[in-house]
């Protein structure tokens, strides 16, 4: 070649890694990777990780005692969201369900005619952990039964289903009417229960005056003709004229009537509700013209059957409201009374238990709910008219918790009907209920578990194709 100049060879690449050291340096830089994506990832509310559930490790059921069990001071009001440090401070424990719980009906779901359904004991243990998964799910209970106070129901089902319930967990049907007595501090008529025992829950909520039947009756034996007050009765009911310092009853206003729990005499109440709706604001023994002037009359549910001992479906509180509105329009001649109802399928009710249950998961689990928010609540009722029919009513309104609605074979639904609203799931019982609402969210952690792995996997290899492995051979 004439030429002095020539092409050169362009020299290699400057190697940073040797090539029997490629694997090696590849699974650093994979690790590495594995590490960043893991920090960058933002976790979801949903997408909390899964406690590490395996049935070798599953706990036995809690010995749970009164000592132990936190009961709020007041439930008035109860918190949205409770006060608690944080999960570590408040002792959270990874194998409580954080994201779902379960809300119980009583009457035809665990009990029947007062004994407990056989099935019950056993899925309150299963929520307690002893399940395949050793996972504790938090509950409340949700009855419109009442009459006594909501310690006394706890006792009552705690001895049924051999386990300790407590109060910051119960609402029975006049549970939310305790939010009332601050509107309504004077005279109130309170029908409904055994003995003074609606009286007592009354005054425990906070009602200043509460005037029984009995009281109504003592005063003046002829507003029931057909009734009269037995010996402890009449001792029991209070004097109403000593005890106001008035010489006639028509000085005596009613501000409110609430039935606090079934009639035990429904004659002689369904006169005295009568004779006070239509009464002159409220006065006793006195009468309207216009039949517009009496008091509010709050029912604390509207259940016309329940499930009781009896083969068949008893007469419920339900069943006396609508004769008092029925019996109402016919002796004004066609007016109209419009009562009010707490209790299921109130959603005013449901919204009330969801504020309990928050409570509840806090005081008793840690859960905080701006940390770990509700999903989803299973109710198990066996009134599709209530039960049923709120749970359904609940779930429409609700914006950040799912209402679940499972129907039971056990109480009022008869098997084989079409139920007039509609559950999300039917079952045979309560233990099956329990299993079905465990397992759904078993497969749903899962399902989410693997989305979470294959976005993790998809962003793990975007980031190994962007890595350059200089040569230098």
């Amino acid at each position: 070649m004439g030429s002095s100049s020539h092409l050169q060879r362009p020299s290699g690449p400057n190697r940073t890694v040797s090539a029997s050291s490629f694997a090696e340096a590849f699974s650093i830089a994979r690790r590495n990777l594995e590490d960043e994506i893991s920090h960058e990832l933002p976790v979801t509310s949903s997408e909390l990780p899964s406690p590490a559930l395996s049935s070798s490790d599953a706990p036995s059921t809690p010995a749970l005692s009164a000592s132990n069990l936190t009961t709020p001071a007041s439930l008035v009001t109860p918190l949205t969201e409770a006060q608690t440090p944080s999960l570590v401070d408040s002792g959270y424990d990874d194998n409580i369900a954080d994201n779902f719980a379960f809300a119980f009906d009583i009457d035809g779901v665990l009990v029947r005619g007062g004994r407990p359904i056989p099935e019950a004991i056993e899925a309150m243990k299963v929520l307690n952990g002893e399940n395949e998964y050793g996972v504790r799910v938090p509950y409340i209970f949700l009855t419109n039964g009442g009459g006594k106070t909501e310690e006394e129901r706890c006792e009552d089902l705690s001895k049924q289903l051999e386990l300790t319930v407590s109060p910051g967990q119960f609402i029975c049907g006049h549970t939310p009417m305790r939010e009332l007595a601050d509107k309504y501090t004077g005279s109130v008529l309170v029908v409904g229960g055994e003995g003074e025992k609606c009286r007592s829950v009354a005054e425990q909520y906070g009602f200043k005056d509460v005037i029984t039947p009995g009281d109504i009756i003592k005063a003046n034996a002829a507003t029931a003709p057909f009734r009269k007050l037995t010996d402890l009765e009449h001792t029991n009911s209070r004097d109403l004229l000593e005890r106001h310092g008035v010489e006639k009853l028509s000085d005596i206003v009613i501000e409110a009537i609430f039935v606090f729990a079934d009639s035990r005499d429904w004659a002689s109440d369904l006169q005295i509700i009568l004779d006070i709706a239509m009464s002159k604001g409220g006065r006793l023994e006195t009468r309207s013209e216009t039949f517009e002037e009496g008091p509010p009359i709050y029912f604390s549910h509207s259940d016309v059957v329940w499930s009781a001992a009896h083969e068949h479906v008893r007469l419920g509180m339900g069943a006396l409201r609508r004769i008092v509105e029925t019996v109402f329009t016919d002796v004004t001649g066609g007016k109209k009374l419009e009562t009010h109802a707490f209790g299921k399928p109130q959603v005013s009710t449901f919204e009330f238990a969801t504020r309990l249950l928050q409570q509840w998961r806090t005081t008793q689990h840690g859960l905080v709910a701006a940390r770990r928010p509700l999903d989803t609540v299973y109710f198990v009722g066996d009134t599709p008219e209530s039960d049923i029919r709120g749970t359904n009513a609940m779930d429409a309104k609700s914006k950040h918790t799912s209402w679940y609605s499972v129907l039971v074979k056990t109480g009022v639904y008869e098997d084989g009907t079409e139920p007039a609203y509609k559950p999300r799931v039917l079952v045979e019982t309560v233990l099956d209920a329990v299993n079905h609402g465990i397992e759904r969210e078993m497969r749903r952690r899962r399902a989410k578990q693997s989305q979470r792995d294959a976005k993790n996997q998809g962003g793990l290899m975007q980031k190994l194709a962007n890595i350059t492995v200089q040569d230098m051979s």
